[in-house]
């Protein structure tokens, strides 16, 4: 994987974050996944200089997907002609956005493991890779699969404003799940408890900095 010649401040004080941040509490390797459970990954993809943007999408709707419509974040289930999961997170950016995080990319570590907390969605253990990129880089629905590409700004995605609730319909009947606003869309579930804690690193490294 090719560096980013530069990386913005961030970028080096989220890497440090992470790598901290797996030593005192070890993510789950796949190898120590939950029996049963299904292996996939996603990009966290962050671009910018001074207030990152995160890479969000879309997906298509689609009768039988459990995210028809879903905002989320670039990633997929393990194909077994990958790697790894990275090669995995990678293989699926590409193919949805046309992101080439191998040669535009810079793997900053990984964030917690999640888990669908409901039955109705599939058994799997999503695993978050953190890239930063360029800020020329553009992304763009490159699959079928993926209805339209959004760059949001951290800020954009923190501020109380943005924060609400949206009710899905589960198990026969309405459910209300807390979410982050994304104009007429709503980061919500698995995609939401990412970002979450995305959000509480960089706010930990504004109060280290004092910023």
């Amino acid at each position: 994987m090719t560096s980013v010649a530069e990386l913005p401040f961030w970028a080096e004080g989220l890497r440090a974050a992470l790598r901290e941040k797996s030593r005192s509490s070890p993510s789950v390797a796949e190898s120590g996944d939950p029996p049963g459970r299904m292996p996939a990954s996603v990009a966290v993809v962050l671009r910018g200089k001074f207030d990152p943007e995160l890479l969000l999408i879309r997906r298509a709707e689609a009768p039988g997907d459990p995210w028809s419509g879903h905002m989320a974040l670039p990633g997929g289930r393990r194909d077994p002609s990958d790697a790894d999961l990275l090669a995995t997170a990678v293989r699926e950016t590409l193919e949805e956005t046309g992101v080439n995080l191998r040669k535009e990319g810079e793997l900053l570590g990984t964030l917690e493991p999640v888990l669908p907390a409901t039955r109705h969605l599939p058994p799997l253990v999503i695993h978050p890779f953190v890239f930063a990129v360029p800020g020329a880089v553009c992304a763009r629905p490159a699959s079928p699969e993926v209805a339209e590409t959004f760059w949001v700004s951290l800020s954009r995605l923190r501020c109380p404003s943005s924060a609400g609730t949206v009710e899905i319909p589960l198990g026969g009947g309405l459910r209300s799940f807390p979410c982050i606003r994304v104009g007429d869309h709503a980061v919500w579930g698995l995609t939401y408890r990412i970002v979450l804690e995305l959000i509480r690193l960089i706010q930990g490294l504004e109060q280290v900095s004092g910023t």
